[in-house]
Formats: C-alpha cells, structure tokens, sequence
C-alpha cells in the first residue's frame, strides 16, 4: 500500500532529471546564438589595411584629463589608400591619399558591429557586409545608412593623433 500524498524517491529522481535535460538544452541553443552575434575575429585584416591592438599609443592618460593628448599611430602603419583598425581603442585611421590622414569611429552604425578590415578603399564590416569611404565615412554599400563618426586627426612628426 502506498500512502497519500507522499512521493517515491523515483518522482523525485524524475523531476530532477527533467530540470536538468530543460537547462542542457536551454544552454545547447543560447551558446550558438550568442555566439553568432559576436563581432568576428579581432586578429583579421584584409589587403591595404590592418586589424591590430598594438602599434598606436594613448599620450592623454585618462579621457577626462583634458590634456590635449590623444592617440598617436606612425604614419608608416597607414597604407595610402587604405587604413588600420584599432579594434582596442575602437578606432579606424585611413589615409585616401598621400598625406591625407582621417580617422573613424570602428563602431559600425548598422547594429554595432567592430569593423574588420580596410580594402579597396572601404572600411568594411564583417557582420552584415556594411561598407564605409575611407575619405567621409558614409555608406557606401550593405544595410548601414548613416556614416561613421569621424574624429579630429592632427599629424607632426611621422606620427598621426586622434583625438577623442
């Protein structure tokens, strides 16, 4: 006889398996998705630009400083017709022509994205295949439809400043 209201340990055994086969699958489908929503390798960078951490330096100390600093890139780093990525610093400083330094945020206006890589005279971005101009910024092909912010540029000594 079994009593009322009182549990064998296999409806306990049950439930706790059921919990746990809902929370694996749970996880099996989200890590995917969250994945798929990342920015792409940080490492890759396409013919007539970089993608790099390194090579720029931060002379301002902290932002709020107010010491005229900035970061500063050697102009032997940016191709003429084409950029570097600063993927840390969130930054992409192009040269369209000889001596002609701009700079970019690498925040893609489309939905955020790190762009990826600076080719054929494109800032290109890897997740929807938004295109910029490496002279203005401004769209040129893919879903973005506003320009990336541009940023003050200064260049003295073989070296290009970009200011926050």
């Amino acid at each position: 006889m079994t009593r009322t209201g009182a549990k064998s340990s296999d409806e306990g055994a049950a439930v706790t398996r059921r919990v746990m086969l809902r929370g694996a699958t749970v996880t099996g489908v989200a890590m995917p998705l969250l994945a798929a929503c990342g920015g792409g390798d940080d490492s890759t960078a396409g013919s007539g630009g970089q993608a790099t951490d390194g090579g720029a330096t931060d002379s301002g100390g902290s932002g709020d400083s107010g010491g005229g600093g900035g970061l500063k890139v050697p102009e032997s780093e940016v191709p003429v017709g084409g950029g570097v990525i600063l993927k840390s610093d969130q930054v992409v400083v192009t040269q369209p022509s000889k001596g002609d330094f701009k700079a970019f945020t690498a925040i893609c206006t489309h939905q955020g994205c790190t762009v990826g890589s600076v080719e054929d005279g494109k800032i290109i971005c890897p997740c929807h295949g938004s295109q910029f101009s490496i002279e203005d910024g401004s769209p040129q092909a893919g879903p973005a439809s506003s320009p990336l912010a541009s940023k003050q540029v200064s260049v003295a000594g073989g070296e290009v400043t970009v200011s926050a």
